[in-house]
This record gives C-alpha cells, structure tokens and sequence, in this order.
C-alpha cells in the first residue's frame, strides 16, 4: 500500500507455498481502501511499502511477480509466518537441542 497526496494503491499477492507469488487484486483510491480494508477484516497483514506497491501496482492480475523480487518477497513471506508463530522444523529442532544441552 502507498500513501500520497495523489493517490492510494494496494495491491495483494496470494502465495500457495510452491508456486511463484502472484498478483490477486490491486487498485487505487477507493478500491485500494476496500482492498485493505478487506484484508484486515480477514487477519492478512499488510506491508506498506510505496516503491513496492507502484512496482506491483505495473503487474497484471494473476501475473508472477518478477525474479527481482523473488528476495524481497520471500523476507516479507518469512516475517509474517514468524509474526503468525510459524516457524521451520529446523527452527523447532535447534530450540530443543539448545534447551537439552543448557
């Protein structure tokens, strides 16, 4: 989502966990605040990000986003599964094995 004098865009990617993240709705103004409006009433978190949004705000509906951003999105991915108390079974393994050998 972005903020500015002009204009307000959001735009939601969906990500299933195997396939490339993609673009599932975007708009500006009044539909960019039923877009988040929507999201925060179902629990998804929003990044508010300018330069992103206007980035993703280019991509077609149902389109991948692009494999520069593949990083970026995978960070934001990886912090919203952490703030969701998701973390990798690697993560959980090496908790334990720190308690065991405290």
């Amino acid at each position: 989502m972005t903020d500015t004098p002009e204009r307000k865009t959001a735009v939601a990617l969906s990500y299933d966990g195997k396939n490339t993240p993609t673009v599932t709705a975007k708009g500006q103004d009044l539909l960019a605040e039923e877009i988040i409006a929507l999201a925060k009433a179902n629990g998804i978190h929003i990044h508010e990000d300018p330069h992103l949004a206007n980035f993703l705000n280019m991509l077609e509906l149902g389109e991948a986003i692009p494999k520069e951003l593949y990083l970026l999105i995978a960070e934001l991915l990886a912090f919203v599964y952490m703030l969701d108390g998701k973390f990798p079974e690697q993560w959980n393994n090496l908790h334990k094995k720190i308690v065991a050998e405290a």
